[in-house]
């Protein structure tokens, strides 16, 4: 930070740290072994559309480098956009192979900051559902990683609500996943993703 940047107040925004997402096998076994969750396999990426020829070519690229993986098995990437106008891009694997679903993840959100596109970033999130054995029925839960806040939250909405959260689960996650992630402290910042994909069960 320069001298006038200082005299004036302004800093420099920090650089968000996608290593964090490598935390995310960790985090899922704790979620297993403790709370009965287990991966759907599904993780997804999301971030704020820009009109031009650069991100069309962008976006052509991130399909490109996961449906590589097409050839050994993989699933080719789905793109969608929601009701406000964000684009999702949908990738899976087995649900036994968090790392293979994580590493698509850093590398879409990677691939989109290298470009210059790291503003449009917004968040990406992996998929769990709760065990039948657990609960009838089993609940839906998603680690959501805030791309400028370099920070996890969870997000468990109500089976059967219409756009209500299970608060407490919430809560309890995030007591369960201290020390696996770094969790966003700000509660105000756990932001609701109604029907993000990947979330559903």
């Amino acid at each position: 930070m320069g001298f006038l940047d200082a005299l004036l107040g302004r800093s420099k925004p920090v650089r968000p740290d996608l290593d964090q997402l490598f935390a995310l096998p960790g985090a899922a076994i704790t979620l297993q072994a403790a709370a009965g969750f287990t991966p759907t396999g599904v993780g997804s990426v999301c971030f704020a559309s820009v009109e031009g020829g650069a991100f069309g070519r962008l976006q052509k690229d991130v399909r490109e480098l996961l449906d590589a993986d097409t050839a050994r098995g993989g699933v080719p990437v789905e793109f969608s956009q929601d009701a406000y106008g964000y684009t999702w891009l949908l990738a899976r694997h087995p649900a036994e192979d968090t790392a293979a679903l994580v590493n698509d993840l850093h590398a879409v959100n990677t691939l989109l900051q290298e470009a210059g596109f790291g503003p449009q970033l917004l968040c990406s999130l992996m998929g769990f559902k709760e065990r039948k054995e657990e609960r009838a029925g089993g609940r839906a839960l998603a680690l959501v990683y805030l791309y400028k806040r370099g920070a996890f939250y969870p997000f468990a909405p109500l089976p059967g609500a219409a756009e209500k959260r299970d608060n407490a689960l919430e809560l309890q996650i995030r007591s369960l996943l201290s020390d696996d992630l770094r969790i966003e402290k700000d509660l105000s910042r756990w932001f609701p993703v109604w029907g993000a994909p990947g979330l559903a069960v």
